[in-house]
């Protein structure tokens, strides 16, 4: 990760157009491409940023990060003024992210018996590899199509922007570009249905002692 104190100011163009003026701020680039514009006020949130994948562009004194969205392209151009600090450090291999308990469990459930997740599933593999992360599981539906599940204790708009970007790097291999996606978890957040439902993403809500067999289902009357 390379920090940097410096003078600056910053122009974001694409999709929208924003200009930071020239002011002190930090600057965190991140070796995945994940590029951050922070002061020192605004809590942890950063004043622009950029996810990856990006380019990072040095050249003097500008950093541009380029980004292709779509048909068009978002670019951060930094222009140094004064540069106070420049650190680079080695953060070493990241550790996996750990779920919880009941998340890590309820993806190994949902593993044994993928069919909760949509009728006919099979599954291919438990944390299938993408470049930004693992999805939890891989499957098969009943037409042999590709579906990626990932698996939440509660899903909120985060889960259905994560499995948004899993589908983005997924369905760039040809062989699975009608891979569709699915979100699983014990609670879906209302907002994170509607979001998930626009996007195409399939929604399942899932109770881990059912899937273990542990206890029947509820039963629904319908009048």
């Amino acid at each position: 990760m390379r920090l940097i104190v410096a003078r600056c100011e910053v122009r974001y163009t694409g999709r929208l157009t924003a200009v930071l003026p020239e002011a002190l701020r930090l600057l965190m680039l991140k070796s995945d491409g994940s590029v951050m514009v922070h002061a020192d006020t605004g809590g942890f949130k950063p004043q622009n940023w950029m996810t990856p994948p990006t380019v990072v562009e040095e050249s003097d004194g500008r950093i541009v990060v380029r980004k292709l969205a779509g048909a068009t392209e978002d670019r951060l151009d930094i222009r140094i003024v004064e540069v106070l600090s420049d650190l680079t450090h080695d953060m070493g291999e990241a550790a996996a992210h750990e779920k919880d308990g009941v998340e890590k469990d309820l993806q190994e459930a949902l593993a044994d018996a993928p069919s909760w997740c949509g009728e006919g599933f099979r599954l291919v593999r438990r944390e299938w590899p993408t470049d930004i992360g693992p999805v939890d599981l891989m499957c098969r539906d009943e037409a042999d199509g590709w579906i990626a599940v990932e698996i939440k204790r509660v899903a909120t708009i985060d889960a259905v922007e994560q499995l948004t970007r899993y589908l983005e790097r997924i369905r760039r291999d040809p062989a699975m570009e009608l891979c569709g996606g699915v979100l699983a978890a014990q609670v879906i957040k209302p907002q994170a249905r509607v979001l998930a439902e626009a996007r195409g993403i399939a929604c399942v809500e899932v109770d881990l002692a059912v899937v273990r067999g542990e206890k029947e289902p509820e039963l629904t009357l319908f009048v």
